[in-house]
């Protein structure tokens, strides 16, 4: 045995090549139109967060994407709903391929492609690539979640919006990510519910990093960034409960001012703020749309768990085959005909705040 063995890759099962940005992106490129929608979505959400646009974000659909068949087929609802009320909503489709895992479990769709613990790493990020191309074929811009440094290489051209999860949102990498990457990125606040971690984080993801990467070509290298001004703070409760009420938002866009930072928020109506119960998505999006009817401005946006079939249901790797079309496998979602009435209730009460300003 060769003596560096005895020290190197002790616990290392296995290492693989890793397919190439290039070879992914080549193989699944952007058109000129897609390109377009990308440059323009992520100036309107750009917009938004500054108040230079006075429609409300919507970043809605599944918890994470499992089967690109179900997802590409509410994408092609969803952009029907988007194009109806695009007056008053500026609908980004939620598509996440990875999952961030407290203990154990499925970490999505570009980990494990064929939901058998097989991890084909390299189909699931070629899978994932593709399914993003065809949502913006159908001109519906996406956001994703970025976990793992690495993969945006592969992906992030053909994303609008994207969002650092509570779990990562105090981890150094995440925020250096995060001032690279060429979208408007949402800082959660952290599982415990407070937001001081979300505040940091959108100070150092505004400023200059220098952090390891790859290149396109998928080679090591170091990445140095001039800062991302379009960070901002998502609001998704914790474990003391939700924060999505009228007190906290206000403290939180005083503390972003004092701070120096653009007083601006996302809710999360999942996750802390509905008690991880998916039927209360409703009531936390309701109560936001009534405040805004009311004139409510420091909420720019919404997130909403949705799918096409309400609720969840649980994966048992390699027998996918049993799982029921359009129903989540992570989180627990609204279902199709709820996620259209909230919607235009949003829709409703943002044209009532545009009413009342122009008064």
């Amino acid at each position: 045995m060769d003596p560096i063995d005895l020290i190197r890759n002790r616990r290392i099962s296995g290492i693989s090549a890793l397919v190439s940005p290039r070879e992914v992106c080549e193989r699944f490129p952007l058109s000129d139109n897609d390109e377009q929608l990308v440059r323009e979505s992520r100036g309107t959400v750009a917009r938004i967060l500054d108040r230079l646009d006075d429609r409300l974000l919507v970043v809605v659909g599944p918890c994470s994407v499992h089967d690109p068949s179900a997802a590409l087929e509410y994408a092609h609802r969803l952009s029907a709903v988007a194009s109806r009320l695009n007056d008053r909503l500026f609908v980004v489709m939620r598509v996440y391929f990875e999952k961030p895992r407290t203990t154990l479990g499925w970490r999505g769709l570009i980990n494990d492609p064929a939901l058998d613990g097989s991890n084909r790493v390299n189909d699931g990020l070629t899978a994932a690539r593709e399914l993003l191309v065809s949502i913006l074929s159908i001109g519906l811009p996406v956001g994703c979640e970025f976990l793992d440094p690495i993969t945006p290489q592969y992906i992030a051209d053909a994303v609008s919006w994207g969002a650092i999860g509570a779990r990562t949102t105090q981890s150094q990498i995440h925020r250096q990510l995060a001032s690279g990457l060429s979208m408007p990125i949402g800082f959660k606040n952290s599982t415990d519910g407070g937001v001081q971690g979300a505040i940091d984080a959108l100070c150092a993801a505004g400023s200059p990093q220098v952090f390891p990467g790859i290149t396109y070509e998928g080679q090591v290298a170091v990445c140095s960034t001039s800062g991302n001004p379009d960070c901002h703070v998502v609001l998704r409760g914790g474990e003391t409960g939700p924060n999505y009420d009228a007190n906290t938002i206000a403290d939180l866009l005083a503390r972003l001012d004092l701070s120096g930072l653009a007083p601006r928020v996302v809710v999360d109506a999942s996750q802390g703020n509905s008690g991880k119960d998916h039927s209360r998505q409703s009531v936390v999006a309701r109560d936001v749309a009534r405040r805004i009817a009311g004139g409510e401005s420091g909420i720019v946006g919404l997130m909403l768990e949705s799918f096409l079939v309400e609720g969840r249901q649980n994966l048992v790797l390699g027998q996918s085959s049993s799982l029921t079309y359009g129903q989540s496998i992570t989180d627990a979602c609204l279902g199709w005909d709820s996620t259209v009435e909230l919607l235009e209730e949003l829709a409703v009460a943002t044209g009532e705040r545009r009413s009342l300003v122009k008064v």
